[in-house]
C-alpha cells in the first residue's frame, strides 16, 4: 500500500473480515469480501453494509447560509424543510460539474453536506474562495466515519442495532443521541440509510451491523448496484466539462430560483437541448464485460464516443454502460456497437434505469 493512501477508521474490521483492499480516491478501501456477485445479491435481496468513511462532511451555518448555498448549488436549497435532504451539484462557471453531493437542512441556518471523497479538498477550496459574509464553512471530514446499510432488510437491521431509535423518512435526516447522524438515502436504489458517527466509533458500528446479519460489501458491488440504477459516478459520468443537463439530471437543477454559478449555460442547454446526452446502453446479447473508455460505434461503424462507465450487470446478466453520445444517437432504441479490445458487441440505447428495485420504501 502506498504511504500516501488514507486509512478508513474501519480498516481493522475490513482486514479481520477478509476484505480485499485497493486504492480508491486516495483511500485504502475494500473492493470485496466474498465476491461482487454475492455482495450485490445481498443488497438486492436482504441487506449489505458499505464503509463510506472516505466521503466528506461539511457543515455550513450562519444567517446568510441559505442565500449563499443557493448561489453555489444548482438545486433549490430553499425548498428544503428542516431535516430534509436533496441531491445537488457544485458547478463551475461553464456549468460543468465540480461535484455532486447531498445537502441536508438541519435548521433555519444550519446545513450538512456529504461530498465525494476525491473532491473534498477541491470543494472546500472552491466554496472558501467564494465565501460570503455571514456564512461559516466547516470541513469536518477527518473526524467522521460513515457506513451505508442498503437493502430491503436494512430497516430491520437498524432496529436490531438501535432498538430505541427510529429511521427518518426517505431523504430525511435525524440524530441518535449526541454525535450520530442518520440519513435515509443511498447509492443502490434499495431502501436503506447512511449513518455518520465519530471516527473512533466507526469500527464498532460497522461490526454491530455485521453481527446483526448484514453482509459486508465492497466497492465492486457498490459500482454494479449504482450503475444498474444509472446513478452517476463523479470522475466517470460527471466531470467539469459536462453539465447536469447533458447528464440527463436537469431535474436537479432549478433555473427559477435566481442566479447561481453556471446557470446561464444550463438555461441555454435546457432551451435548445444539449449537443450530447448521457445514454444508457445495454448489450443485445451476451458478451465480454464493458468497461469505461471502450469505444462506442454506430450500427454502421461510425465512432460516436466512449463508455464513461460499464459493467456486467449481476441482476440483468448482460453488459450495461453509460456514454455521452450525439443527441440523435442517444435516443432510446438506437442500435450501437461496443468495441471490447477489437471485438464489437451489438448494443442498444435503453430507457433509464437499467434495473427497477421492487423493495417498498417508506
Amino acid at each position: 500500500m502506498s504511504e500516501s493512501l488514507k486509512s478508513s477508521p474501519i480498516e481493522s474490521v475490513h482486514l479481520e473480515l477478509g476484505g480485499r483492499m485497493v486504492p480508491f480516491a486516495g483511500w485504502n478501501m475494500p473492493v470485496m469480501y466474498s465476491s461482487i456477485m454475492d455482495e450485490h445479491s445481498a443488497v438486492r435481496t436482504t441487506a449489505g453494509i458499505f464503509d463510506i468513511s472516505h466521503m466528506g462532511q461539511f457543515f455550513v451555518s450562519g444567517g446568510a447560509a441559505l442565500e449563499w448555498l443557493n448561489r453555489m448549488l444548482a438545486n433549490n436549497v430553499a425548498k428544503l424543510a428542516d431535516r430534509q435532504g436533496q441531491y445537488s451539484f457544485l458547478l463551475n462557471e461553464k456549468g460543468g460539474v465540480i461535484d455532486d453531493l447531498i445537502i441536508y437542512r438541519l435548521g433555519d441556518e444550519e446545513f450538512f453536506l456529504v461530498v465525494n471523497a476525491s473532491k473534498i479538498d477541491e470543494d472546500r477550496e472552491w466554496l472558501a474562495s467564494h465565501a460570503a459574509e455571514g456564512t461559516t464553512l466547516l470541513d469536518d471530514s477527518d473526524n467522521w466515519a460513515g457506513v451505508a446499510v442498503q437493502g430491503p432488510e436494512s430497516a430491520a437491521a437498524f432496529a436490531k442495532v438501535f432498538p430505541d431509535a427510529e429511521l427518518p423518512e426517505r431523504n430525511g435526516i435525524s440524530q441518535i443521541g449526541l454525535g450520530v447522524i442518520v440519513c435515509r438515502t443511498g447509492y443502490t436504489g434499495e431502501d436503506g440509510f447512511e449513518l455518520f458517527c465519530s471516527a473512533a466509533e466507526g469500527a464498532s458500528v460497522f461490526r454491530k451491523f455485521v453481527d446483526a446479519g448484514v453482509k459486508p460489501c465492497g466497492l465492486g458491488a457498490r459500482d454494479t448496484l449504482r450503475l444498474e440504477m444509472c446513478y452517476p459516478l463523479n470522475g466517470n459520468d460527471l466531470a467539469p466539462d459536462r453539465t447536469p443537463v447533458e447528464a440527463g439530471l436537469g431535474f436537479f437543477v432549478d433555473l427559477e430560483k435566481g442566479d447561481f454559478t453556471g446557470r446561464e449555460v444550463l438555461a441555454r442547454q435546457k432551451e435548445s437541448g444539449p449537443d450530447q446526452r448521457l445514454a444508457a446502453i445495454e448489450y443485445l446479447e451476451k458478451g465480454a464485460p464493458p468497461r469505461a473508455h471502450y469505444a462506442v460505434h454506430s450500427a454502421d461503424g461510425e465512432l460516436l464516443g466512449e463508455l464513461s462507465s460499464g459493467v456486467l450487470s449481476p441482476s440483468l446478466g448482460k453488459g450495461i454502460g453509460l456514454a455521452y453520445l450525439p443527441r440523435e444517437s442517444a435516443k432510446v432504441g438506437t442500435e450501437l456497437q461496443i468495441d471490447v479490445r477489437g471485438r464489437k458487441f451489438p448494443a442498444v440505447v435503453v430507457k433509464k434505469p437499467f434495473y427497477k428495485p421492487s423493495a417498498k420504501k417508506s
